[in-house]
């Protein structure tokens, strides 16, 4: 068995140094320099993204709503408190539902068929709010807002590595997170001058963009292989790359792969825990876990009122991070396939570090007043800095969960890192009230730890993947540990 495996391995391995054999997407087409040229990017590749980041905009917004329309809610529906905190964290409950089943979910369903489903689940949870009467409505919109986050956060990253080429893989992959800080800054923004109703409403137009190329959008062809419908993988990889491509030995690689993981390899949660897979899956949660305790769910949805605890205005502060997103985004999207992962990775870290010490010296500076005026323009600066750096960063742990496992393993790895991704998210998110009124000097530093510690875990166990397929990274993998 294990012969089995490692000669199945070296078969792939061979494959990549031989020009004869290797699909080659640097130069455009394959080795023997006869076939018709393999294009990175297509109109299909293209509407297929289109739809991911409208999930991912939804996302967004789902996640920024609560804040502008706290007032309004409470005062139309006679909510109290509770009531509210109760609809404000539901989704974070949605989203703890969603990211345990996630994995499994969009492996037994494929991915198209789960984006389906999350459209609909999209929809309806905004309708669900528009036309709440009733404290239970909104809660039940919202529950089945965070079911749909919780699932995305995983499905999206996979689908878009299992489709593109290795050469655009990595940019393509960052969209959607990307396009998620602009759904939470479209929410702050609009929402201060609509009704939280109309608000609703406007944020089923993602869903709605989605319904029509839904249809015609390819199912991935990884999964295609997994449960054996080779013919139907031909005809994506066609549609992919282009009809005139050639896509033979593109193919064979994801159906070799594919069939050498059966031969010695069961699906379930338990194969997860083999130890070829406990260091990549212990990176991961590690990398998750850390970014989340190291205050993004406190910046996603308190930024406003931090803003104004530091003395600045909220809208200005508002805006100026979406500004910052879109520019420092755009350049994370360029640089990761020429750059890689690692280098991003360990920028990232390094940036929400220093930005978190920045923000708590302000507040230490602010509570001392050693020195008035400049604490707030500490705290703008810092805000900014975690804003870029968090951008650039965000969206490579899940895409190098989506590089690093092979396909039947990688649901029961995502539903393990959605998981434990969400709880810790959900931890900041509900303590960090308390940790301010404590002290809001020691809770940003707090974070900047966090952050310095995932610098050194990213420095000392993050694999580089860019520029190779994603058959050669798990088979590479595979053979070091044999």
């Amino acid at each position: 068995m294990g012969r089995q495996r490692t000669e199945a391995t070296e078969s792939l391995l061979v494959r990549q140094g031989n020009d004869n054999l290797v699909y080659n997407e640097e130069n455009g087409g394959v080795g023997d320099g006869g076939s018709v040229a393999v294009s990175d990017v297509t109109t299909i590749l293209g509407l297929s993204t289109f739809v991911a980041t409208c999930i991912a905009f939804g996302s967004g917004c789902a996640v920024g709503y609560s804040s502008p329309t706290e007032s309004s809610i409470m005062e139309d529906l006679g909510l109290s408190v509770a009531e509210f905190s109760v609809f404000g964290s539901i989704l974070s409950i949605g989203a703890l539902l969603g990211s345990a089943i996630s994995g499994k979910i969009t492996d037994f369903l494929g991915r198209k068929l789960t984006m389906w489903i999350l459209n609909l689940f999209y929809i309806g949870g905004w309708l669900a709010i528009a036309f709440a009467k009733t404290p239970w409505l909104l809660d039940l919109g919202r529950l089945s807002l965070g079911f749909t986050v919780g699932t995305f956060t995983y499905l999206m990253p996979v689908y878009i590595s299992e489709i593109t080429t290795k050469n655009v893989r990595g940019r393509f992959s960052v969209i959607p997170s990307l396009t998620v800080g602009w759904g939470i800054s479209f929410m702050y923004i609009v929402g201060s001058f609509v009704s939280w109703r109309t608000l609703a409403l406007i944020a089923t137009i993602p869903g709605l963009l989605q319904l029509l190329p839904l249809f015609f959008i390819p199912e991935s062809p990884r999964w295609l292989a997994k449960v054996g419908r080779d013919k139907e993988l031909e005809d994506v990889l066609l549609c992919l790359r282009g009809n005139k491509a050639d896509i033979f030995n593109e193919a064979a690689e994801i159906k070799d792969y594919v069939e050498s993981l059966k031969s010695f390899s069961k699906e379930g949660i338990l194969e997860i825990f083999q130890k070829k897979y406990f260091r990549p899956l212990l990176t991961l949660v590690g990398m998750i876990i850390l970014m989340n305790l190291g205050g993004a769910n406190a910046f996603s949805f308190y930024s406003g009122v931090i803003f104004v605890s530091a003395g600045l205005s909220s809208m200005v502060g508002l805006i100026t991070l979406a500004t910052t997103q879109t520019i420092v985004g755009v350049l994370g999207i360029i640089l990761i396939d020429k750059l890689g992962r690692r280098p991003l990775q360990l920028v990232s870290t390094a940036g929400l570090c220093f930005s978190c010490f920045l923000t708590g010296l302000s507040f230490l500076l602010k509570e001392s007043n050693w020195w008035d005026q400049g604490s707030p323009a500490l705290a703008f600066i810092g805000l900014l800095v975690y804003t870029g750096s968090y951008i650039v960063g965000s969206g490579i742990p899940w895409l190098l969960l989506s590089e690093l496992f092979p396909i039947n393993v990688k649901g029961s790895a995502g539903s393990i890192c959605n998981f434990m991704g969400s709880c810790s998210g959900w931890v900041v998110a509900y303590y960090f009230n308390f940790l301010t009124e404590w002290s809001s000097t020691g809770t940003f530093f707090i974070f900047s730890a966090c952050s310095a510690a995932n610098f050194i875990l990213s420095a000392t166990m993050v694999p580089e993947t860019k520029g190779r397929t994603l058959e050669e990274i798990q088979a590479s993998i595979t053979q070091s540990l044999d």
